[in-house]
């Protein structure tokens, strides 16, 4: 599908339903997802997993499904100590199995967009270890290339803790042709993580022409107060997919708190919605039975 079908629906202000998380979902079902590759350490040694799980969100109702890309670029795999040309075949191997978990779910891809995830080049909750703006911009150009000779629709610049990142996200993204979203890791309803102002964050990615700008990775009683920040500083379509609860990064292994039931999660989504949100979805913690939560949610909030 054309990502540029999925600009017009957010223009024509229809609500798009995101899937909900890849790593977490992962260790839910038995894999690691060791660090520096996090989720892509699961292209490495159970692929079919990825896939089952973006086979698991399309029929839970999800609009977009995000590639497991978080961290198959060329910085992570020299972290990790692997060939740089791992970038290369684990971000291949990542969008091939979202177009094939695509076409075994809704033959011809009809209604589902693929996302490829395009993350921080660094730590995403360490904002003080990002790179500067001039470094990151050519590791996002190179990286937005990949993703879209790979064949995704669009891309998704997630987790963004800095706006100087973004902004080198952001124009990669411009550069590389397709529609693309952008969204934030928040300290709170004004900040994002690095403490710059969300308002101002949200300008400097606007400029560039996103489909949306989003919050996500923070807590959903967090997100209703962003939401508000976001309308009031951006004409871009705005929205979230929010933890299934609290968050702990304060150590290098941090634990989250899901307690969040799909039905709690799905049912904070009227204040969502209230705050202006058209784009809706899941970040770490959440499961396909948050999305279809979710996805069932809408049609009456939507008649309120």
């Amino acid at each position: 599908m054309s990502g540029h079908a999925l600009l017009d629906q957010l223009v024509r202000g229809e609500f798009v339903l995101l899937d909900g998380a890849m790593g977490t979902e992962l260790e839910e079902r038995g894999l690691r997802t060791p660090l520096p590759l996090w989720s892509a350490e699961a292209l490495r040694t159970d692929p079919e997993a990825v896939r089952r799980i973006h086979e698991d969100y399309i029929r839970a109702g999800a609009d977009v499904i995000t590639t497991a890309t978080f961290r198959t670029t060329r910085r992570t795999m020299r972290k990790a100590g692997l060939s740089e040309s791992e970038a290369d075949r684990l971000t291949v191997l990542a969008v091939t199995l979202a177009r094939q978990a695509r076409d075994a779910v809704v033959p011809g891809g009809r209604g589902v967009w693929i996302a490829g995830a395009l993350a921080p080049l660094e730590d995403c909750y360490r904002p003080q270890s990002a790179p500067g703006e001039a470094e990151a911009t050519p590791e996002h150009a190179e990286q937005s290339r990949r993703l879209v000779d790979a064949g995704v629709d669009v891309l998704l610049l997630e987790t963004m803790n800095t706006i100087g990142e973004a902004r080198a996200a952001s124009a990669a993204a411009k550069a590389s042709g397709i529609p693309f979203l952008v969204s934030f890791i928040c300290a709170d309803s004004a900040t994002i993580l690095s403490g710059e102002p969300l308002a101002e964050a949200a300008r400097a990615v606007e400029s560039f022409g996103p489909a949306a700008i989003l919050v996500n990775c923070t807590p959903p009683d967090v997100v209703a107060g962003c939401l508000e920040t976001l309308a009031r500083s951006v004409q871009t379509p705005i929205g979230c997919y929010p933890n299934a609860g609290k968050s702990d990064f304060e150590t290098e292994e941090w634990q989250l708190d899901t307690r969040e039931s799909p039905e709690g999660f799905a049912s904070m989504a009227a204040s969502w919605i209230r705050s202006g949100a058209l784009v809706l979805g899941g970040c770490c913690g959440t499961r396909p039975s948050h999305i279809r939560a979710l996805r069932a949610a809408l049609p009456p909030v939507l008649m309120e």
